[in-house]
């Protein structure tokens, strides 16, 4: 593996991590706390209990699962490294934040598109390289 793929790499799994890590904060300090929620119900003034109300909204619509969904079928379709990342990043965190069938497919997906090398053009041939059939 040469030296810019393998930094591309480590960008990628870098970035789901960051993901992951940012969708654990909001679980465990917005969304789980129930001091923090009984605050909210009281008066919603406060940007942290805007933000957590949204947080809850989209997890209660599945709004992360559907997104999440929606970026795996895109990856699939596209076969992009991009697709692939925001597909396994918008699977973490709607499997972080409770859509957990939908997140786990679309993780699952971005995941293997990554870790295959994602784009399928490349391998084929963008990268100026031919392949000849043996006689």
């Amino acid at each position: 593996m040469s030296r810019r793929r393998w930094g591309t790499m480590l960008l990628a799994w870098s970035g789901l991590l960051a993901v992951g890590a940012l969708a654990a904060w909001l679980r465990y300090r917005l969304v789980e706390p129930p001091a923090l929620g009984e605050r909210c119900a009281v008066a919603t003034l406060d940007g942290w209990c805007t933000l957590r109300g949204w947080v809850v909204a989209g997890f209660l619509g599945n709004a992360f699962g559907y997104a999440a969904l929606a970026a795996g079928a895109c990856a699939l379709l596209r076969q992009r490294a991009w697709t692939a990342w925001l597909a396994a990043a918008l699977g973490a965190f709607a499997l972080q934040l409770y859509c957990y069938q939908s997140g786990a497919l679309a993780l699952l997906v971005g995941t293997v598109l990554l870790v295959r090398g994602a784009p399928r053009r490349q391998q084929h041939g963008e990268t100026g390289q031919h392949i000849q059939a043996q006689p």
